[in-house]
């Protein structure tokens, strides 16, 4: 049976698997014990466990499967440039590499997102693609795209399958002006169910809204990604 020196119990818990996990007695992947025996080990209840493996969740340390048990989560972080330019689906498979894009979902609906409201954003039903985009097979980032209703089925299908910025080039769309706005903030109900992160996880959320020309052709949109996954980089000539 393991000691725990005196002091709040699930902290010393939570001290002693963060450790296992950084010197690798608790590998990338792989399953920890579960909180019934981890209590056995350490002489402590089991909710004393749940409490310290809890925190460490929230944390990102490690992530529970339901039904399956609690696992050290895999941290890969990447860095890229805030135009965020990726493969296409196309171009990735011309290349053998695993589409970088799932497609989740097309609605009707209207921009109801309150985050967005720091853009003038349209009043009416929207066009609404929600897509996860990977990196190297790991589940990157999570968009929300909202595009008017007016685009033809030729350009909805390459918008389904590619960055929508880069889709609306392809076909001769000249954007006028991108803003962008990057905060972090709590994932949102679609990200958890991405990511397979828990409620209140943090995340590094990219706003953006990019506007033509013609004053009612306009998209906007919300890229959210697991704080630990994705760092972006941006170059300024000065």
């Amino acid at each position: 049976m393991s000691k725990i020196a005196i002091g709040a119990l699930h902290e010393k818990i939570r001290e002693e698997l963060m450790r296992r996990v950084a010197e690798t007695e608790y590998k990338p992947g792989e399953r920890v014990p579960s909180a019934a025996a981890l209590a056995q080990e350490f002489g402590v209840s089991a909710i004393t466990v749940r409490r310290a493996l809890r925190d460490l969740q929230s944390a990102g340390v490690l992530r529970t499967v339901p039904g399956a048990g609690t696992f050290v989560r895999e941290m890969r972080r990447f860095i890229r440039d805030l135009d965020f330019s990726f493969p296409s689906r196309a171009k990735a498979q011309q290349r053998g590499l695993k589409s970088p894009i799932q497609l989740t979902s097309v609605t009707r609906e209207k921009v109801r997102n309150p985050v967005l409201s720091e853009f003038d954003a349209p009043t009416g039903t929207m066009l609404c693609i929600r897509k996860i985009i990977s990196i190297d097979g790991t589940p990157t980032m999570f968009d929300t795209s909202y595009l008017p209703l007016s685009l033809n089925h030729k350009v909805v299908d390459e918008v389904c399958n590619k960055f929508v910025s880069e889709a609306l080039r392809d076909q001769g769309t000249c954007f006028r002006k991108t803003k962008l706005l990057i905060d972090a903030a709590p994932a949102s109900e679609e990200a958890q169910q991405a990511f397979g992160i828990p409620s209140g996880y943090p995340t590094l959320r990219r706003l953006y809204q990019l506007t033509t020309e013609d004053p009612c052709f306009s998209l906007l949109g919300v890229t959210e990604s697991p704080f630990d996954r994705l760092a972006c980089a941006v170059e300024l000539n000065i």
